[in-house]
């Protein structure tokens, strides 16, 4: 017959084929590669805030800018305003959208110097409670997660992309996150 391929014929490449496919099947979710900040959690910082104890050693991932860190006899304490995350897990920049405050306690050594106030960070850790710290002339209470994983975003990323006009091939208005230098296009 024409059009069909020889090898559908042939009970040993059919057999081949089914097991190259079986085997890629098995194989392909053991490639799943996951993200260390990632939590399967949907608990909020809202309810975490209202009520700490229910949640306590439930995985969250919480973000926000760092007010300030020191360092205790039991670790380091990390005081951070909450801002919402983005997909990509980034605190949002817009210090307005927070909804508080929390504490993230790192129990092996962590130098405050290198996380100063300021940052933003990424934290996925448990809750573990909470705590009644003074804020200005009051007593709040502050929520605390013990850190299991910490990311610090740098200034690089905490900028978006600034988009600027050169003129294209037609000379339009084209916009790109790129300079790009004279000539605008090459032959």
């Amino acid at each position: 017959m024409k059009g069909i391929p020889a090898f559908c014929y042939n009970p040993t490449m059919i057999r081949r084929w089914c097991a190259l496919i079986a085997s890629v099947l098995l194989i392909t979710p053991g490639c799943a590669s996951k993200n260390d900040l990632s939590s399967t959690s949907q608990i909020t910082f809202t309810q975490v805030k209202a009520a700490p104890e229910p949640y306590k050693g439930q995985s969250v991932t919480f973000g926000g800018k760092v007010l300030g860190a020191r360092r205790l006899k039991e670790g380091t304490r990390i005081e951070i305003l909450q801002l919402p995350l983005a997909s990509s897990l980034q605190p949002i920049l817009d210090l307005s959208k927070s909804q508080g405050r929390f504490v993230a306690m790192q129990k092996e050594f962590l130098d405050p110097a290198t996380i100063p106030a300021g940052t933003f960070m990424t934290i996925t850790g448990e809750v573990a409670g909470s705590v009644i710290m003074p804020l200005d002339e009051t007593e709040y209470t502050y929520p605390i997660v013990d850190i299991k994983t910490l990311r610090a975003w740098t200034k690089d990323e905490e900028t978006y992309p600034r988009m600027r006009p050169y003129p294209g091939m037609y000379w339009g208005p084209y916009w790109s996150p790129y300079w790009r230098p004279w000539p605008y296009y090459y032959w």
